[in-house]
């Protein structure tokens, strides 16, 4: 997955704790932690991506 260009929220900031990158292969969606750019990456397919965000949206 090294050849996917990963995109970090602009809401971020630049302390660089809790953030998650996100990527758009040809399968679905890719989201990594952004800390960990080489650790496990998970795949959704793009229709379960506003039910991913919905829910972590609940837990924040």
């Amino acid at each position: 997955m090294s050849e996917l260009v990963w995109r970090k929220s602009s809401y971020s900031g630049g302390g660089g704790s809790e953030c998650v990158e996100l990527a758009f292969p040809t399968a679905g969606v890719a989201v990594r932690d952004s800390k960990n750019p080489d650790g496990p990456v998970l795949v959704f397919p793009v229709a379960s991506l506003g039910s991913l965000l919905a829910a972590a949206g609940a837990r924040g």
